[in-house]
């Protein structure tokens, strides 16, 4: 299987996880898998990428656990697992504050506070962080809910 890095840093790849992101069901209820999901020729036609080419990133991404398949017929459908996701985050968790911790140090150096372009990294950082916290958090939810259904 390969590096969960080396997955993401294919733009292809990465578009097809945002795709899938902007199409999963944040409140995670009770029969909503088909507004999660989306087909292959969904996908296609969302990134204008040929059907061959789109499945074999899907192979990809479904080899690294990042989305998990659904056969109904001879259709696909793709959905996004979030837990792979968590290895990134903590990975850059650390850089992150080193990062923060730096512009706060400059900042108070200067006196003059955060620059545009601190502030535009600072605010796009935080947003990134903030989108996968609330993520892995309906996750869990999502995970609490089935075992207290199914238990």
């Amino acid at each position: 299987m390969a590096d969960i890095f080396t997955v993401v840093a294919d733009s292809a790849r990465r578009d097809i996880l945002r795709i899938l992101l902007e199409r999963a069901d944040p409140a995670g209820e009770p029969g909503s898998a088909g507004r999660s999901e989306l087909s292959v020729s969904d996908i296609v036609g969302h990134l204008g990428l040929s059907q061959p080419t789109v499945s074999k990133h899907l192979k990809v991404l479904r080899e690294a656990g990042l989305v998990t398949v659904r056969e109904d017929g001879q259709h696909r459908f793709y959905r996004l697992e979030y837990s792979p996701l968590e290895e990134i985050e903590d990975w850059l968790i650390p850089f992150l504050s080193v990062d923060f911790d730096q512009a706060v140090k400059t900042a108070d150096l200067e006196g003059d506070g955060l620059k545009d372009e601190q502030r535009a990294f600072a605010s796009a950082i935080g947003k990134a962080f903030a989108d996968a916290s609330q993520m892995s958090q309906v996750v869990k939810d999502a995970t609490a809910k089935k075992w207290r259904r199914n238990g």
